[in-house]
């Protein structure tokens, strides 16, 4: 037959049950056990007075002296009849004792109840009391088990003369009865005691039950150990928040994800943000190196964002693109619940920087394609002008036009003074941009100002950057209301000890900021494309461009920022990125290994962020 399962709670109450019932009952013998020698030690007390009481009369010592001076004992009926006999029996009635028994200097009782058995040796050892001695006793004689005390009888006269000895006894069977009413009150309180321990244990066990939602240990243990593997193995974020608003989880990715500093004992976690967001965002503050589980979730220090995602009014299928530590990160909530328990929220981020990424290479090798979609046109054009000359002899025209093409390119972007970027990764880049922005009807113009005179080192956070830029630019020229649709872009490098700083300035001819803040334009979810519902930016791409690109040039001790608003009718705002240690000489890799590495230009928005 299978062996039937005792829950827990079940195994827990019955044994809390058992051990209430044995402390019940120890407590219960002991105190019947104190008590019941407390009342024997008060019947010898009691005894070893009376008996002090009787030796001490004049009178049976004087009889007693009498009695021991004789040749032998007087027969038993004499005794019976005599004082010693009255003296005792007197004495043993007021008192209430079992016996008091008189004996002479040999042990021979002169007085005793059972006159039967006068002029026999006691049945105890006297030989103490006889040697003048005062003892207590507890033993069992010819009346039954007693507790009594046994004193000598000096001569009249005399403290050193013994001449005989008083024994006197109280029945243990009145101990008992005394005992017996001193047990009820000891019985009531046991009783309470267990009541109250089984109460208790009840109220416990429910308890129990409610904290472990009714799991067993095994399952409990298993649960945490399946809770560990799972939040320190998967590289998605993990935040756990308690039905009253505290933080339970929040592991290893959520951390690093966010640009936090790890808690110390963290193992294999770095205490200033991991490598791929180049630092943490929190460094210097209060929560660096501290452990946000048990922190209050509207006061701890997240994206307001996240912190919308587990209102009462939002849904468990929403989900928010946020940007954290130079990451983008989708974030989502859900409601845990067990049974009809409500647990709080689970809230989940996951990274998109390298699908984001690859998006963007995508995205360039796309525009580099469609340039050379529209220049293949223009280079078979030029090939079979050349053939044409060639065909009617013309050669010395041919030979005019061969070092036109040769001075201006086989290639030529829309975009002017491309020389000026003396990087070819820049000119590739900026180039491709151009076709893109001429395809919108947008003209991409190089200011006046331009010079880079190194090569770009960190090609993915400048086309990030750089191409963000453009891209809103040439999104704002489109809506604006200026019949020249432009976009005019100016880089500057400033060489350093090592690296050098590269200074991006991008205008153009659009309405201009319109009235907007212009901080509020780097809040992360603000768009003017399509705005979100609540100001939160859903899991599309939209609002993040311009908080991405500050967070990169901040994160590298630059920043990006708006110089001039702009107005209606044009031109529009004017906005300006510093970008330090990026720039400097070329390394072993030609630039076009570079650009194929790591182009990275921003990503493509229908309206401007």
């Amino acid at each position: 037959m299978p062996r039937l399962a005792v829950r827990f709670s079940t195994q827990t109450l019955l044994l809390q049950l058992g051990v209430v019932l044995l402390v019940v009952l120890l407590s219960g013998s002991v105190h019947a056990w104190l008590v019941y020698g407390r009342i024997g030690t008060e019947a010898e007390n009691q005894a070893l007075t009376l008996a002090r009481t009787v030796a001490s009369d004049p009178a049976i010592r004087s009889q007693v002296e009498a009695i021991s001076k004789e040749a032998g004992t007087p027969p038993a009926a004499v005794l019976a009849a005599g004082p010693i006999q009255a003296a005792a029996e007197a004495a043993r009635s007021r008192t209430g004792a079992l016996f008091v028994v008189v004996t002479d200097e040999t042990g021979l009782r002169l007085a005793h109840p059972d006159q039967a058995r006068l002029g026999e040796r006691v049945s105890t050892d006297p030989s103490d009391a006889l040697s003048g001695k005062e003892i207590t006793t507890r033993n069992t004689g010819t009346l039954g088990p007693s507790a009594g005390a046994k004193v000598p009888v000096y001569a009249p006269g005399s403290a050193a003369t013994v001449v005989g000895e008083i024994s006197v006894g109280y029945s243990m069977e009145t101990l008992g009865q005394s005992l017996a009413e001193d047990i009820v009150p000891i019985a009531l309180t046991a009783a309470g005691s267990l009541v109250a321990g089984v109460l208790a244990s009840f109220l416990l066990r429910r308890r129990l039950q409610r904290l472990t939602l009714g799991m067993e240990p095994e399952e409990i243990s298993t649960l945490v150990h399946d809770q560990v593997a799972v939040l320190q193995g998967v590289d998605d974020g993990v935040i756990g928040i308690s039905a009253d608003g505290r933080i339970t989880v929040f592991n290893a990715a959520a951390r690093r994800l966010l640009g936090m500093p790890e808690a110390p004992g963290t193992p294999g976690s770095p205490r200033t943000g991991s490598p791929a967001t180049g630092g943490s965002d929190y460094a210097g503050s209060d929560l660096a190196g501290t452990d946000l589980t048990g922190t209050d979730w509207e006061r701890a220090a997240v994206p307001a964002q996240l912190k919308a995602l587990t209102q009462p009014s939002a849904h468990d299928a929403e989900a928010v693109e946020i940007v954290a530590g130079g990451r983008v990160l989708v974030a989502n909530a859900r409601k845990a619940l067990h049974r009809k328990e409500d647990l709080g929220w689970v809230v989940m981020l996951r990274d998109r920087t390298e699908l984001q990424q690859l998006t963007r290479q995508l995205d360039a090798v796309g525009t580099m394609s469609a340039a050379l979609r529209v220049q293949r046109h223009e280079f078979a054009n030029q090939l079979h002008t050349i053939a044409g000359f060639m065909s009617i002899g013309q050669h010395g025209q041919a030979k005019d036009y061969l070092a036109r093409i040769s001075a201006t390119g086989p290639l030529k972007f829309p975009v002017q003074q491309a020389e000026l970027l003396q990087d070819p990764y820049l000119q590739a880049f900026v180039g491709a941009k151009s076709v893109e922005a001429d395809e919108r009807g947008v003209s991409l113009r190089i200011g006046p100002e331009t010079l880079v005179r190194e090569h770009v080192t960190e090609p993915q956070d400048v086309t990030t950057v750089l191409g963000n830029l453009i891209d809103n630019a040439v999104n704002a020229a489109v809506a604006g209301s200026s019949a020249k649709r432009w976009v005019e872009l100016e880089l500057l490098d400033e060489p350093g000890p090592d690296d050098g700083t590269l200074h991006i300035v991008v205008a153009d001819s659009g309405d201009g900021l319109g009235g907007i803040e212009p901080d509020r334009v780097f809040v992360e979810g603000f768009t003017t494309a399509e705005p979100a519902e609540g100001g939160i930016a859903k899991a599309g791409g939209q609002g993040l461009g311009l908080a991405l690109v500050r967070q990169i040039a901040r994160r590298r001790g630059g920043d990006v920022r708006v110089l001039e608003p702009g107005s209606p009718g044009g031109p529009g705002a004017v906005f300006m990125a510093t970008m330090p240690n990026v720039t400097g000489t070329p390394d072993d890799n030609p630039p076009a290994e570079r650009a194929a590495a790591s182009a990275e230009p921003s990503e493509r928005k229908e309206g401007r962020q």
